[in-house]
């Protein structure tokens, strides 16, 4: 989809259609004002009658009128003025482009960038419409015969501004938001695959693929034969139940100066995950197909400051497996012996992620990182305490903590700081090796941090656990694209320093 930018006023733009926003309780916004006057007070005589109340969701589309130039005039419903937040704002850039996906306006000028979101400026909620415009038109349809497509799909937003001196500062939060939606595309595209597509031989072959188009990243894929020389003996046991071999995936990209210490982001990397020997309950293990979640925000970050070319050193780590149940898979009670030399005793095989992405996060020392963050849909427990609503943030080191809590903030992407104290530690103490791999139902997705803070002692690091903000299900079933604002939003506030 393309995004413009221009200012101007609203009865004077030849187009399709012109949206604008009507306030609770039935008051038009500026430039539905200036439509208003242009037209004869046609609009405020619709909103007097009771055809708009100003609703949240509300919609009303007029056609034509002889004294403006556009086809279409599209009235939101934008709720109350005073109320108006970062929440409401998306959702009415969503009603906009679904309501003019449905309607035939292939083309449309939107006034609703002049909406006043509380602390948000100009630059944000551009880049924001971009985002939430592309997010809420998504459709993943690649295996459907009859695929629901629109007959005049929306393909053209043009985005106004007042002052024509943000010209260029809008362009740029145009070329942001567009990235940033890409990202998240691809990260949503990886994570509704099924697992028999999205096999960790896909997923490598999808890091060279973004390799090709961008001369800046190289890629390195590891076999199973190169962890067991690196002592990958925790990762590996992961695999040893599936028919799909393993890869750790290195998606190397040097934006920056040669010598600066790079951003590791480590992905979780489970394309499937039954449970292995521990099986879980057969209800919904249908979604376990996004196991892989946090490997698929990975590459949807690296396909973002790709675009951007952003002058930054990252480091993407993904170890990919399946975990399934065999013969010859894990069992409970086992011990394996870690690349960092640590040993652990696996007492649920269903508490695979933490396996795999110690022996990652050991791998990471190699890139003398400036930080690592790992991203994984890691444990249950961490949707028992947050919902669906927050992501899970552990860390070594409070400001990393405070940086990623912020750009969090700044997205809408939102993360909370749980606590790492000795006490979680303590919990996974085992007789017969130097760890176990859970520790009990209290505090789940503490102890699954604090089992991965015992790999990451050589630098400043951060756990973020997107079990519940990965995905939706029921009806809505699918991929949400997350934590990719926040890991972009991060790297961007790198940037400027």
């Amino acid at each position: 989809m393309e995004f413009n930018i221009k200012s101007g006023s609203p009865e004077k733009q030849r187009t399709a259609c012109v949206v604008v926003g009507v306030f609770e309780p039935r008051r038009l916004s500026p430039a539905a004002q200036k439509l208003d006057e242009a037209t004869g007070g046609a609009l405020s005589t619709l909103v007097r009658r009771g055809d708009m109340e100003g609703k949240l969701g509300q919609t009303l589309l007029f056609h034509g009128h002889s004294d403006v130039l556009c086809d279409r005039i599209l009235l939101i419903g934008c709720g109350r003025e005073r109320d108006l937040s970062d929440k409401q704002y998306r959702q009415i850039m969503a009603t906009a482009a679904k309501t003019l996906n449905e309607t035939g306006s292939m083309e449309a000028v939107y006034y609703l960038t002049e909406l006043p979101v509380k602390g948000r400026d100009l630059m944000w909620r551009i880049r924001t419409a971009v985002e939430a415009t592309r997010h809420s038109l998504y459709r993943f349809e690649q295996f459907k015969s009859n695929k629901d497509t629109a007959r005049r799909p929306l393909r053209k937003v043009i985005l106004t501004i007042s002052n024509r001196r943000d010209l260029t500062d809008g362009e740029k939060a145009i070329r942001v938001g567009q990235a940033l939606a890409e990202g998240m595309k691809q990260t949503r595209n990886l994570g509704n695959l099924p697992g028999n597509v999205c096999t960790p031989s896909y997923l490598a072959d999808q890091a060279h693929s973004l390799a090709s188009i961008n001369p800046k990243l190289d890629v390195e894929v590891l076999e199973e034969k190169d962890m067991e020389k690196l002592g990958m003996g925790s990762l590996l046991s992961v695999a040893r139940g599936s028919r799909q071999p393993a890869k750790l995936i290195t998606m190397n990209y040097q934006g920056g100066e040669k010598g600066d210490k790079p951003i590791v982001l480590v992905g979780k990397g489970v394309t499937f995950d039954s449970g292995g020997i521990s099986i879980k309950p057969g209800a919904a293990m249908d979604e376990m197909k996004y196991d892989m979640c946090g490997a698929a925000s990975v590459f949807g970050t690296m396909t973002a400051i790709t675009e951007l070319q952003l002058p930054v050193n990252v480091v993407a780590l993904v170890p990919a497996t399946e975990n399934l149940p065999d013969g010859d898979a894990s069992k409970p009670g086992d011990i394996v012996t870690s690349m960092s030399g640590q040993t652990i005793e696996i007492l649920n095989t269903d508490a695979e992620g933490r396996l795999i992405l110690c022996d990652a996060l050991s791998y990471a020392e190699r890139y003398d990182p400036a930080v690592v963050i790992d991203i994984a849909t890691l444990t249950g427990a961490c949707v028992i305490a947050l919902g669906n609503h927050a992501t899970g943030l552990i860390s070594n080191h409070h400001p990393l903590a405070n940086d990623l809590l912020q750009a969090g903030k700044a997205t809408g992407d939102r993360a909370w700081e749980l606590p790492l104290w000795d006490e979680y530690e303590e919990q996974l103490d085992s007789n017969f090796a130097d760890m176990a791999n859970i520790g009990g139902r209290e505090g789940g997705a503490i102890t699954a941090g604090a089992f991965l803070s015992k790999f990451t002692k050589k630098y400043h690091w951060a756990h973020l656990d997107i079990a519940g903000t990965a995905w939706l299900s029921g009806k809505q079933k699918g991929a949400t694209g997350r934590p990719v604002p926040l890991l972009v939003q991060y790297i961007l506030d790198k940037c400027k320093h």
